[in-house]
């Protein structure tokens, strides 16, 4: 997990997908014994995204994290400026219904 951005009002943080398999399934059998040995995990990343005014976040995957992605990439090559990326901040922002908890 990295975080990307951290102001008064935003949070992003990169949740990076994990590279390895479970080498237990959930019903007790072996990875070996439940699954084909050519059984490849699914790789998934998200972004999660916290608007600190609002006390709620949201939870970016498949295609919402791609498409995130596309800005985070154009921001990589294009230094945008702060009210820039916090006017694309707000509107992901806008799907967000989870409250911030504190565990």
């Amino acid at each position: 997990m990295h975080t990307l951005y951290d102001s008064d009002t935003y949070s992003v943080t990169h949740m990076l997908a994990s590279a390895e398999a479970p080498e237990q399934h959930p019903s007790g059998a072996s990875k070996s014994e439940q699954w084909p040995t050519s059984a490849r995990t699914l790789m998934r990343h998200g972004f999660e995204i916290v608007d600190k005014r609002a006390g709620k976040e949201v939870y970016l995957d498949g295609s919402w994290a791609e498409l995130f992605q596309q800005h985070v990439m154009a921001w990589q090559v294009n230094t945008p400026t702060q009210e820039e990326v916090e006017d694309t901040l707000e509107r992901y922002a806008e799907l967000a219904q989870n409250p911030v908890v504190v565990h």
